[in-house]
């Protein structure tokens, strides 16, 4: 008799099997996220019932729920619906830039580089290489949901491998590893003004610099790129069997036409290279903002706009080379094409708004987050465990807010003061918050372009829901949060300095 080997799954692989599949007998997310939206409306109506209450932390103006069944909160939300859809943050970015990477992709440009991708970077180096790209990708806030996961997933299919799998490395990449880079992002002197208004209410003199965690966050992106290849290779690749489904991405040898069009693309990029450098290098270049600023210069605010013209330009070029654009009516072709594969997104974009927007209304994120501040407050533990602790706590918060800085100007008059008063800097609160609230980005439907990654899986599995990315993104999530809790402890244990001028104790 032939002997019938059958495969045995870890534990692991059955708990997040059981994830998924009970995660994909949920409603659909449309279905899902209306029904959030529901229960908000009549938990804000049993919270205002009961009286619950709360101090703002950082103005001492006491909080209540908000009605939302009462006649002013049927009111607002009437008249609210179409500018918490039209006003989703997510949805112009996606659709802005989508615009131009759409003809970057129609043109062929994209296929051109990631054949010289494919053919010169060793397939063990090719899952680093995604991840890393997520980590950097946050220099310029959220062009990596718009660009590096989807290419995650078309690099692959290329190599034969399960797109699903590329997606999730890219995704745990960007939105995982969202605090670390080796270099300052946009969310650095965001968070940094914050932490100095909040440390302000103890010493009036004290001065939060924006690079005040970038030693720390620098080691972070080689350990994060680390962890997110272990975990895909490891546990996440090993979930996923052969795709079999209609996408494919064939590499064939670059022709003579394609080398024509990306040495086109390639000149088309330089001059913008060149633009910017000269309007961004000069202290009084065009590109800087008020008093030469390069943070909150045009070039990063408007990273969005910059992705737009740049990849139209350059996909653009390398049609006119490659002879894949004849005139504008392909390229309006190519636009209306990419635009058209947001159909799905854009229905559960009206309805993921319309419940975001009311859990703010109810304040009930609100009052669950200060409530949990005060819980962790109250709690007399020693060094690591208690910023440990606050790295957990604001993971657990992040599930109910989305937004990073909303979370920290509760978050920061609160703990910052605290624990200023016991001896330890501002810089290494906001640090420990930053690595909380980054691990659970994966997992946390609050998170703004939640909608997007289950849109995006949707694209290569018609039967993928919230379950299957739960179940994909969770063990990214747990090992981020371990790994970097670890990094975090030893980074306290020898009393390195976090950032320049940056170290975790107050001078007395």
């Amino acid at each position: 008799m032939e002997n019938i080997q059958v495969e045995k799954k870890t534990w692991l692989n059955k708990l997040l099997d059981f994830l998924e599949y009970t995660g994909n007998k949920l409603p659909h997310p449309v279905t899902l996220f209306f029904g959030f939206a529901v229960i908000i409306v009549i938990a804000s109506f049993i919270t205002a019932q009961l009286g619950l209450s709360v101090t703002h932390p950082s103005t001492g103006e006491i909080i209540h729920p908000v009605n939302l069944l009462s006649v002013d909160g049927l009111h607002r939300i009437i008249l609210g619906m179409v500018k918490n859809f039209t006003g989703f943050a997510p949805l112009g970015v996606v659709i802005v830039a989508l615009l131009g990477i759409t003809i970057a992709e129609y043109s062929g440009f994209i296929s051109a580089i990631l054949k010289l991708l494919i053919t010169s970077a060793p397939k063990l180096l090719i899952t680093a290489s995604i991840v890393f790209c997520g980590v950097m990708s946050n220099i310029a806030t959220s062009v990596g949901y718009v660009l590096v996961i989807p290419l995650g997933a078309i690099i692959f299919l290329s190599i034969k491998r399960h797109p699903l799998v590329g997606m999730a490395a890219a995704f745990a990449g960007v939105s995982g590893g969202y605090s670390a880079n080796l270099v300052l992002g946009t969310a650095d002197p965001l968070l940094a003004g914050i932490s100095e208004e909040a440390a302000k209410i103890v010493d009036p003199s004290y001065l939060v610099s924006p690079a005040c965690n970038w030693f720390f966050l620098f080691a972070s992106a080689f350990v994060i790129t680390a962890l997110g290849t272990w975990v895909t290779e490891k546990i996440v690749a090993p979930r996923f069997k052969k795709y079999e489904g209609e996408h494919k991405e064939e590499l064939t040898p670059i022709t003579k036409e394609e080398k024509k069009g990306l040495w086109w693309s390639l000149w088309t990029f330089l001059v913008f290279v060149a633009l910017i450098l000269w309007g961004i290098l000069p202290v009084d270049g065009f590109l800087r903002g008020a008093g030469g600023d390069v943070l909150h210069s045009p070039l990063f605010k408007g990273v969005v706009p910059f992705i737009f013209i740049i990849a139209i330009s350059i996909g653009i070029a390398y049609g006119l080379g490659a002879g894949t654009i004849k005139n504008d009516k392909d390229v309006i072709k190519g636009m209306s094409k990419g635009i058209s594969t947001l159909s799905g997104y854009i229905v559960l974009v009206f309805f993921a708004a319309q419940f975001v927007a009311f859990f703010k209304w109810s304040n009930i994120g609100l009052i669950i987050a200060v409530n949990g501040a005060t819980f962790l407050s109250a709690l007399n533990l020693p060094t690591i465990p208690l910023l440990i602790a606050f790295v957990l706590f604001s993971a657990i918060i992040n599930m109910f807010m989305g937004s990073a800085s909303a979370k920290w100007v509760i978050l920061a008059p609160v703990f910052i003061p605290m624990l200023m008063l016991v001896g330890y800097t501002p810089e290494i609160t906001q640090l420990a918050y930053r690595i909380g609230d980054s691990a659970t980005n994966l997992i946390s439907p609050m998170m703004s372009y939640f909608a997007l990654i289950v849109a995006f899986f949707a694209k290569y599995d018609e039967k993928a829901g919230i379950g299957t990315l739960i179940a994909t993104m969770i063990p990214y999530s747990i090992v981020f949060l371990v790994g970097w809790s670890i990094m975090f402890a030893i980074w306290i244990w020898f009393g390195l300095p976090i950032g320049p001028g940056s170290e975790i104790f107050l001078a007395h």
